[in-house]
Parts: C-alpha cells; sequence; structure tokens
C-alpha cells in the first residue's frame, strides 16, 4: 500500500471534457504532488472547465482524476463532488448572506464539528482574520475579508486539494497582491495542496511552486516559475509570459543568431538554421539617436510608436526600421516621446526555437501534456 506521503494530492491523466459536443479540455495530464499548481493563460482557454471537471461540477467524456490515491473520475464509478475530499473557493466567493462567519465557516462541517467555536476561531486564525469578525455578516466585511472567509470554510473540513477559480480577481492592486500572499501562506500552513486558476501571470509566478501554461484546452509547458519563464518550451509560453517579442533570425554557429537586432546570444545551442527568437521586455535598452557619433554597434535604429506609462516603469513599443515591432520596459525617468528615434539593443542571452519544432516539451524533455511531478 502506498503511503499518504508518498501519494500525490491529485493526479489528472487524459482528461477531455467540453460543452454541448463542443471540446474544450485535450487529453490532459497534470500531476500536482503538493504545494500550489497555477494553471495559467488567457481566457476561454479552458481554465474553469478544468477546475470544474475535478470538482465534479462538470462530466468528464474521457480521462481519470485521483484525489490523494482515490480514483474520482475513470474508477468504477464516478464519486460524487460531494465526496471527493474537495474543497473549493469560487471566483467571488459565493458566501451565504444570511449566516454569520462563523456560520459560513462551519458549513460543510458535521454537527458535532460545528458546536464548538473552537475549529472557527481556528480556520480565522489560520487565514489571518481576527476572531472577533466571527458574529459579522458578509455585507460587513471588505472583499478581501470575503475571500479569506470563502478559503476558510474550505479549509474547515480538512480536504487535500484546495481548487480556487479566479479568487482575487476582483480585488484592487493592492489587495490582491496582500490576500494572495496571506491565502498562500494558510494553505501551505494546513498542509493542503491547492490549484488556483488564474490569467494573472504576476499572481501565478509569485504565489505557486509549479506553473501549468494552458492554451486551447491543452498544456503548453508544466514547471517550475522558473522554469516557465526562463526555459519557456514554444513560442506561444514566451509571448504570453511575460510578453516576449518574437524575431525571425538564423543560426549559423550554434550559440549566436543574427537577426535584425543584430547578432544575439543563445541560452542554449542550437542546431543550425532558421529560428524564432524570444526577446523578453527587460532585455530591451533604448538609447537616444542624437549623437552624431552613434554607429551600429550601439543598437538597431528605430522609432517610437507609443508609451504605456506605469508610474514605477513604462511599456515602450518600438518599430525596427527592418519593420519589426518590440515592446520594452523602460525605468520612468528614461522614456522617450512617441515618434523619437532610437536605437535598440539587447542585453543577455535570448531563447531560440527551430522554425520546424516538434511538438512542444516540458522541462524534463516530455511531450507536453506528460506526467509532472
Amino acid at each position: 500500500m502506498i503511503s499518504k506521503e508518498l501519494t500525490a494530492a491529485l493526479e489528472v491523466h487524459g482528461l477531455a471534457a467540453g460543452y454541448g459536443g463542443t471540446p474544450v479540455l485535450r487529453d490532459l495530464d497534470l500531476v500536482v504532488a503538493d504545494g500550489i499548481t497555477a494553471i495559467l493563460g488567457p481566457s476561454g482557454c479552458g481554465k474553469t472547465t478544468l477546475l470544474r471537471a475535478v470538482a465534479g461540477f462538470v462530466t468528464p467524456t474521457a480521462g481519470s482524476v485521483v484525489v490523494a490515491g482515490t480514483p474520482v473520475v475513470g474508477g468504477p464509478r464516478p464519486v460524487p463532488a460531494r465526496l471527493r475530499g474537495l474543497g473549493y473557493v469560487p471566483q467571488d466567493g459565493a458566501l451565504f448572506p444570511h449566516l454569520s462567519v462563523a456560520g459560513n465557516v462551519a458549513f460543510g462541517l458535521s454537527r458535532s464539528e460545528r458546536r464548538g467555536a473552537d475549529l472557527v476561531s481556528e480556520m480565522l486564525e489560520l487565514v489571518e482574520l481576527p476572531t472577533s469578525l466571527a458574529s459579522r455578516y458578509p455585507h460587513e466585511l471588505s472583499g478581501g475579508q470575503q475571500q479569506r472567509v470563502a478559503l476558510a470554510r474550505a479549509l474547515a473540513p480538512r480536504p487535500r486539494v484546495v481548487l480556487l477559480d479566479e479568487p482575487f480577481s476582483s480585488l484592487d492592486a493592492a489587495l490582491r497582491e496582500d490576500t494572495g500572499r496571506a491565502v498562500a501562506r494558510a494553505l501551505r500552513t494546513a498542509g493542503a495542496a491547492a490549484v488556483l486558476v488564474t490569467h494573472d501571470q504576476g499572481e501565478a509566478l509569485s504565489l505557486a511552486d509549479q506553473v501549468a501554461v494552458m492554451m486551447d484546452g491543452g498544456f503548453l509547458q508544466v514547471g517550475t516559475p522558473a522554469t516557465v519563464y526562463l526555459t519557456p518550451a514554444d513560442p506561444r509560453v514566451a509571448a504570453f509570459l511575460g510578453h516576449a517579442s518574437l524575431l525571425d533570425g538564423l543560426v549559423a554557429h550554434g550559440t549566436d543568431a543574427d537577426c535584425a537586432l543584430g547578432v544575439l546570444r543563445l541560452r542554449a545551442a542550437t542546431r543550425p538554421g532558421p529560428v524564432r527568437l524570444a526577446v523578453r521586455a527587460e532585455q530591451i535598452q533604448i538609447r537616444p539617436d542624437d549623437a552624431a557619433g552613434t554607429d551600429a554597434t550601439d543598437g538597431a535604429p528605430a522609432e517610437v510608436v507609443d508609451i504605456s506609462f506605469y508610474g514605477h516603469d513604462a511599456t515602450v513599443r518600438v518599430r525596427l526600421d527592418s519593420g519589426e515591432e518590440l515592446s520594452a520596459r523602460t525605468p520612468a525617468t528614461s522614456v522617450p516621446a512617441p515618434g523619437e528615434r532610437v536605437r535598440v539593443a539587447v542585453v543577455g542571452e535570448v531563447v531560440a526555437f527551430e522554425r520546424a519544432a516538434a511538438r512542444p516539451r516540458n522541462e524534463d524533455g516530455r511531450r507536453s501534456g506528460a506526467k509532472v511531478e
């Protein structure tokens, strides 16, 4: 018998699902050994459908789901949602307005468990809320407090896995970050694994132990936050995660590629031939083009198209004289004006994708969708 310590919290194998005959999920494989896994992707890619299929709200057309070693889909018979041992936090929290905070937290508990106030207080402390809020009602709480109460309710029955469906999307930026970190701390303290659905890249990279990048109903890459960001397995991952600019290039000697920005160093040796180069916005330096002595070694000539100013920094979109457009992140103190002539250079190594690349691969070299633990 496999011990609980060696059993993955959640395993999904060959999962397919859809609505009205239209497929949404296609042959998905995912292993959540422990910790927090973020399902990251654009709207409409199937993230919420995956969560609902695991929870039991959508019936898959193929595949299996195993929770803490117990098959809940694909076994002798499907296990009803209420018996899967999962916690669920929907996008809006979905607290019961007629129940107090204590009543909401204790809702999923047995009668004997509900009688004691100790567990409610323990759950509130776990999500970093004062126990004095126990008698309040949802309309008397802030948005961040409501989401923490929703998490406390999900954690109270001691589930092995908690599913979170974009739980911070309705919060303002500062509250969203604080609440996200508090939720992550509570999950780790409780020892519950979690699957967090989000389209926010910063949220996924900062809170998760594993990130699964999803598009068109399938996973393009599954790995640690550092791996999927620094070593994307597919040009679409690079473009989505960090908004990398993609340029055509040509590799002649394996470790360098020639493109419209000049000769760029590659992160990994690549076979000679045509490639797509992923250049991240933070790698691109923009320099003034007003010095008479400036030559080609100072970067490729370009024109500033537009500016998105964020206060602490700005995104500058430029168009090279060769026609390609790139996005660069620059400090707020050195933002050029639209229409200004500049020179563009790249700092550091870039990732190259062979033009005739095979099916995208995960960080361990297996094709996307392969089991990753």
